[in-house]
């Protein structure tokens, strides 16, 4: 039982795995939030193009 305590202890792959799924996530929210601003400021060009063309 001791050993199994002591191996549990010294494994790094769960840490690995929250880390990898940290970075993922910010990633993520980055991409989200950039593609969001992306968005509108491209949407207000097209409206501001067709308001030009009418």
């Amino acid at each position: 039982m001791k050993s199994l305590l002591i191996r549990f202890t010294k494994d790094q792959s769960g840490a690995t795995a929250i880390e990898y799924g940290l970075i993922a996530a910010l990633i993520s929210v980055v991409a989200i939030t950039t593609l969001t601003t992306v968005g509108t400021r491209l949407n207000a060009k097209f409206t501001a193009i067709s308001n030009g063309l009418n």
